[in-house]
């Protein structure tokens, strides 16, 4: 069989761009493809930009997949960068034209935006969103983290986040780490600079990154908000009026009051708590004992006083025990039920996660798309 242009884009239909993770022949990115009559194939690729941090991986990956082709002989690639025009028209192609629109907020969205809330600082609310997110992605979701703690981001250390995002006219490219999409105001700062803002500002900030950022079609979107009820809070309510709440607590009962308060302003913005997670419920000792550092049962309490105020019922989803290799997971990168899916915190948070994944989005509001049939 000889080669032609046409068998060899079949080939490359399987390769995709590990930042918007879609086939390259999908996003025009495949230029030129030459074949010389001893088997030799020159191909010119588009990149976004010509800083793109994903050359390395494009390259292995366009050469592998034509390599594999019978008769192939061997690959020369060039990457180019796209012009202002390639750049416009592949960010069209993907968000259709709109600039400002939160996809997430659309009636007809199906991603499940949950807000991970906490009271107070401290409780380890930020690692239980990146377990969760890796957990769900390992079981196959498509997901999303958005750091909307501006003044105390961290998910990008959290996650092992090296990458800067990439922008594309007005939109922007999430790095992709664990096969989760991340964005973070911690990106965008050099070193380890505090970001100073005022409540205007950080409105404008997370409406900038539900709205500009290519999120794709997510199947879960977390949040990973500040403690309290200030205003972030206020405005992810005000943005996707759909975001369902789990409230992050500790045993202690002073955490466990605090909590509640975060829980409670869905009272006010209409919103659903979907259950309490309590994190740092007791140390796990050498011979298999537990030592409630904490005290005991400030999620059950937060999840009572919630089922009563809510008049429907939050669960305690579950209790997450302290651990050494948990902390060591979120400083060196790499989640704990990613690193040490055996040890308890990663199977209480690998259950908290797969309790999250069997949820689906409810069809109100939703437009089936039928109409009337009409009778002749």
């Amino acid at each position: 069989m000889s080669l032609t242009p046409e068998i060899i884009r079949k080939a490359l239909d399987a390769v995709k761009d590990p930042e918007i993770r879609r086939p390259i022949t999908d996003l025009g990115m495949v230029d030129k493809i030459d074949i010389a009559a001893n088997g030799h194939v020159s191909l010119v690729v588009l990149i976004t930009i010509a800083g793109c941090p994903m050359k390395d991986t494009i390259t292995r990956d366009v050469t592998a997949a034509v390599e594999a082709i019978p008769g192939v002989s061997g690959v020369s690639l060039a990457l180019v960068p796209m012009n202002d025009e390639q750049r416009q028209a592949l960010r069209d192609g993907l968000k259709g034209g709109a600039t400002k629109d939160i996809p997430f907020a659309r009636a007809e969205s199906r991603t499940r935006v949950y807000a991970i809330a906490s009271g107070k600082g401290g409780v380890g609310k930020s690692t239980v969103t990146v377990n969760l997110a890796a957990s769900l992605a390992a079981q196959g979701l498509s997901v999303g983290i958005l750091d909307a703690d501006v003044y105390g981001f961290s998910i990008p250390r959290m996650m092992g986040v090296t990458t800067r995002p990439t922008r594309i006219s007005d939109m922007i490219l999430p790095p992709v780490c664990h096969g989760v999409k991340i964005i973070s105001v911690g990106m965008f700062v050099e070193g380890n600079a505090a970001v100073v803002w005022r409540g205007p500002m950080l409105h404008r900030a997370l409406q900038q990154f539900l709205a500009d950022v290519f999120w794709g079609d997510l199947d879960v979107l977390l949040l990973d908000l500040p403690p309290g009820t200030g205003d972030v809070a206020i405005s992810t309510a005000q943005l996707i009026p759909s975001t369902e709440i789990l409230v992050v607590t500790t045993p202690q009962t002073a955490a466990a009051e605090v909590a509640e308060r975060a829980g409670a302003i869905a009272l006010q913005t209409r919103q659903k708590v979907i259950g309490v997670v309590e994190n740092m419920s007791g140390l796990v000792l050498p011979d298999g004992g537990i030592l409630d550092v904490f005290g005991t049962g400030g999620g059950q309490i937060v999840s009572d006083s919630l089922t009563r105020s809510m008049g429907a019922p939050v669960p305690l989803l579950g209790r997450i025990p302290l651990e050494i290799d948990l902390r060591e997971a979120g400083d060196a990168g790499v989640p704990l039920v990613l690193s040490h899916p055996e040890s308890a915190s990663a199977k209480a948070l690998s259950s908290i996660a797969a309790s999250l994944a069997a949820r689906s989005r409810p069809l109100v509001g939703i437009s089936l798309g039928l109409s009337p049939a009409s009778r002749t």
